[in-house]
């Protein structure tokens, strides 16, 4: 695997594993909330991550793309591509206002304040960040991923250890008393891959068509995705070996540092926050850069009323949410989903023809 593989699978982590992951509220409710099943359900999203993954960036990478709308121009046409890409930017908007949401938990479960203050002040930052384009603080956050990663990892390593129920009442506890993305674990485990595809896509089709090797960038994508399979199934096995004193918890990972030590609990909540407001800017700077060009007086207005409406939207709640707005960006991601699938089957097909032409007839 060289080097520009290994930028890929980063970046295509990176932009999967935001606040919400780090939180442990989205793990809980597609997988964790099935009990022991919920295991195999991070082995399929693993599974469908790694194959996504490298047919998006290997796509990419042919067409040279530039933009993720060219990508969606070939996988549905000129016209259903745009109503696609109007439509995961609105959703995407939802991803941020459960951000905002995020951060009102974090500050009530940690700090014992208002969920509305921790609402605010992101609200504060994020606009301040989108008007004033202070990039340096964005690059400063981002530096906060591998220690964050690093902590969750920790953490639930730790909390796998320190259980203290068996296993079969862990597994009542989980199927009885949270509340899941669907019915079906099948269907969760579907719908967690197909969200984050969602998410993910617009950045992972323009790292994918600035490498110029499709090789290259299909295996970044596959480890890309076995890494973030990886770290779904270690966070799960955490929460559900835990999942006894987690019962009504919006932040499940913080809730887990603060039996470990006080001291940890502050500083996970901190990052957290961090990785909550780097994801809150990714987010609605996506959304507004769709209706109006970045740093422009427009844009700036619009990203002001944007966030604020956002945030009278995330006093709906972070766990509320998380069960309301992913569930249906997955549901959208499903058309992605086929869309690629689709794409890989014909071209499959296209080359098989091809290879029994050329045995049929040498000279072609």
């Amino acid at each position: 695997m060289n080097k520009q593989s290994i930028q890929i699978a980063l970046a295509y982590m990176s932009v999967v594993i935001g606040g919400g992951f780090a939180s442990g509220q989205e793990v809980l409710q597609f997988f964790t909330g099935f009990g022991m099943i919920g295991i195999v359900g991070t082995l399929v999203s693993g599974l469908l991550f790694a194959f996504l993954g490298m047919q998006i960036a290997r796509m990419s990478s042919k067409m040279q793309a530039n933009s993720h709308k060219e990508v969606l121009c070939i996988l549905f046409g000129a016209r259903v591509g745009l109503v696609v890409d109007l439509v995961l930017s609105f959703f995407l908007y939802g991803v941020g206002v459960v951000m905002l949401a995020g951060c009102g938990s974090i500050f009530a479960q940690q700090y014992g304040l208002p969920p509305l203050f921790g609402g605010v002040l992101m609200t504060a930052l994020v606009i301040a960040t989108l008007c004033l384009n202070v990039t340096r603080i964005i690059n400063l956050i981002s530096a906060v991923m591998p220690f964050l990663l690093a902590m969750v990892l920790l953490i639930t390593c730790y909390s796998i250890f320190s259980y203290n129920a068996p296993v079969e009442v862990l597994d009542a506890v989980a199927r009885e008393n949270n509340e899941t993305v669907s019915s079906n674990w099948v269907v969760g485990a579907l719908l967690y891959a197909s969200f984050n595809i969602a998410v993910g896509f617009p950045m992972l089709a323009v790292i994918g068509g600035l490498t110029k090797q499709p090789k290259a960038a299909a295996l970044g994508g596959v480890f890309g995705g076995l890494g973030l399979g990886l770290l779904i199934l270690v966070l799960n096995i955490g929460l559900f070996a835990n999942i006894n004193q987690l019962q009504g918890v919006e932040m499940p990972t913080l809730a887990l540092a603060s039996r470990i030590s006080p001291i940890l609990s502050m500083v996970m909540s901190v990052a957290l926050i961090c990785m909550i407001y780097s994801t809150a800017v990714g987010m609605f700077f996506a959304f507004s850069a769709r209706f109006a060009k970045p740093e422009s007086t427009r844009f700036k207005g619009f990203s002001a009323i944007s966030v604020c409406i956002g945030l009278a939207l995330s006093l709906g709640g972070f766990s509320k949410l998380v069960g309301t707005v992913y569930p249906l960006l997955g549901y959208v991601g499903f058309a992605l989903i086929l869309a690629i699938a689709y794409s890989w089957i014909r071209n499959r097909s296209g080359a098989t023809v091809e290879v029994q032409k050329s045995k049929l007839n040498p000279l072609v």
